[in-house]
């Protein structure tokens, strides 16, 4: 099931933390009890690496990821990009683009197969998302935001996003994405989902506050525990949404 967690206190770990299948990554600074949380979780499946862009610790922010590559925005340092390619495995495409909206994580959501981008997005950033990280892109907004890197989750099972996507464009998601959708927050109501957890093929984590029922529409929608049912997952979304208003 997911598990809590917190970077040097702050719940919104997303920001902080970049997970795949393949690789971890987390972002420098005095987060040793964070960093060895992951490792113990992780470590045995897969290399969990510090890392920085732009001599920042925003590695959720800043890039846009999944098993097979990473893309980074302009900013990022030659010895940062050098680190990456030195820590993950050779099969990881690392690829570094000019793109005006280089907050890459809030403008790129993506699995191994499939993700939506922004869409405004530079069409030959698009292109290099497509070919370094092997997926097809559809240009689309989440509860009508265009950051849907901010607003949207996803693994190679199942998508996560803002509770007031409509019924309507969540078919219309599910479609595009060929994965199950679901209606969500975390951190005990935060539509901020990419923010406040991460997630893999087999593991989640979100911050402290995240309450029982969000983590079991994370569990249920990421098939990382047994999935609610149809109508147990209508229940969880009504109740996340009466907490909302």
């Amino acid at each position: 099931m997911a598990l809590r967690a917190q970077y040097e206190s702050n719940n919104e770990i997303g920001c902080f933390t970049q997970l795949t299948n393949n690789y971890c990554l987390v972002g420098l600074g005095a987060s040793q009890n964070y960093y060895s949380f992951l490792q113990n979780h992780l470590g045995k499946h897969i290399p969990v690496v510090y890392a920085s862009i732009a001599e920042t610790r925003l590695l959720g922010v800043l890039m846009a990821a999944n098993s097979k590559g990473i893309i980074v925005p302009d900013c990022t340092k030659d010895h940062e990009l050098q680190h990456l390619r030195d820590s993950l495995p050779d099969s990881v495409k690392i690829q570094r683009v000019q793109e005006p909206l280089s907050a890459l994580g809030n403008v790129v959501v993506c699995n191994d197969h499939v993700g939506l981008v922004h869409p405004n997005i530079d069409k030959n950033t698009e292109e290099i998302i497509q070919d370094v990280l092997g997926i097809e892109t559809f240009r689309q907004t989440v509860a009508s935001n265009t950051t849907v890197g901010s607003y949207g989750v996803l693994n190679n099972h199942g998508a996560l996003v803002h509770p007031s996507t409509s019924k309507q464009d969540m078919d219309e998601l599910a479609q595009l994405l060929q994965v199950p959708i679901a209606a969500g927050t975390v951190n005990r109501g935060s539509t901020s989902i990419s923010a406040g957890m991460v997630v893999n093929d087999w593991q989640a984590f979100c911050g402290h506050p995240t309450t029982s029922t969000e983590i079991s529409v994370i569990d249920g929608i990421f098939k990382l525990a047994e999935k609610v049912s149809h109508g147990e997952s209508t229940v969880l979304r009504n109740a996340i949404l009466d907490d909302l208003m």
